[in-house]
């Protein structure tokens, strides 16, 4: 595809993904238009001060709620491109305010694939999560049931030619909400919390998960699942980056929290390809799906899951200390 050709909108747009997103696809593509839209005017205005207000910029600031099917629809006239980034990610916060996160990450979903479809979109790619897979908290579900919106929204669109795709991936370093910020808070103190000292789970960069992204929206013919090959963490090999010498009090997993995270299960394994950078889960029950875009994949052998405690690549604790900035 031609990024220069296009006119692309990221909901979420002022959140810490979106912010990178916005900065490398300016800096490194330059659509024809970019559109950030979301809810706070306050991140909005902030973001509006980082770049030049001038004619010949593509950026387009548009407030509105992914609730909100009407400005969805206004909002993603004359688009060609949508990533979905918006969401209520915070776990115990979605546990708390069930009904919010089912408004935002489940209805929010909805209306984007139904303004997408009769706004004439050509590709929506969709942020999710690892707690997808097998999920034990509201959150996990949340997102669940939106991958499966999505998915299925390719045989919903009918005729229209948007296609629906989604990329899964695990804990991103510096996103809001990570441990490392409580960390650093604790290590002041001498003395830091985990809650489990056998946890795992996968790591990437905004600027690896970024990047991915963007690579997904050039390869995706719709009802794909991406899911990109990343390193594991111990949690207190992290705690060893960030607050040497400390002491170490072991709380407990909290209510929702997995020991490890699953990026693909065995079933979903089933119906995946490997590629060198990424595992792709195709759809063949979805009415529609070609699974010959990926032919050149590699089928995965019986019983393989992809799990943050069996993963073949970890990252030591220099080199997590070079990516907490610790």
């Amino acid at each position: 595809m031609n990024w220069q050709d296009s006119v692309v909108l990221i909901t979420g747009g002022t959140g810490s993904f979106g912010r990178k997103f916005v900065e490398v696809l300016l800096r490194e593509h330059r659509p024809k238009k970019l559109i950030i839209f979301s809810r706070d005017e306050l991140k909005q205005h902030e973001m509006q001060q980082l770049y030049p207000h001038g004619e010949d910029s593509p950026l387009r600031f548009f407030l509105g709620d992914v609730r909100d099917r009407e400005r969805l629809e206004r909002a993603f006239h004359g688009v060609d491109v949508v990533v979905h980034a918006a969401a209520l990610k915070q776990v115990p916060a979605c546990e708390y305010n069930p009904f919010e996160a089912i408004l935002t990450n489940v209805m929010g979903a909805k209306n984007i694939i139904d303004a997408a479809i009769d706004q004439g979109v050509k590709k929506v790619l969709a942020l999710s999560t690892d707690k997808a897979v097998n999920p034990v908290n509201l959150y996990g579900a949340t997102k669940l049931c939106a991958e499966k919106l999505f998915i299925h929204g390719n045989a919903y669109a009918g005729e229209s030619p948007v296609r629906f795709s989604c990329v899964r991936y695990g804990n991103v370093v510096g996103s809001r909400g990570s441990v490392i910020p409580l960390f650093l808070r604790q290590r002041a103190t001498g003395r830091i919390t985990i809650t489990d000292p056998r946890m795992t789970r996968f790591w990437l960069t905004l600027e690896q998960g970024v990047r991915f992204v963007i690579r997904c929206v050039e390869e995706m013919h719709g009802g794909e699942v991406f899911i990109p090959k990343i390193p594991s963490m111990k949690i207190t090999d992290l705690a060893e980056a960030i607050a040497p010498g400390c002491a170490v009090d072991v709380i407990g997993i909290r209510p929702g929290e997995k020991l490890h995270e699953v990026l693909l299960s065995e079933d979903e394994a089933r119906h995946a390809v490997e590629l060198p950078d990424k595992y792709v889960v195709l759809q063949p029950y979805v009415p529609g799906f070609e699974p010959r875009h990926w032919q050149h994949g590699t089928k995965l052998p019986d019983g393989f899951r992809y799990t943050s405690d069996t993963n073949q690549e970890w990252l030591t604790v220099p080199e997590l200390q070079r990516l907490a900035g610790g």
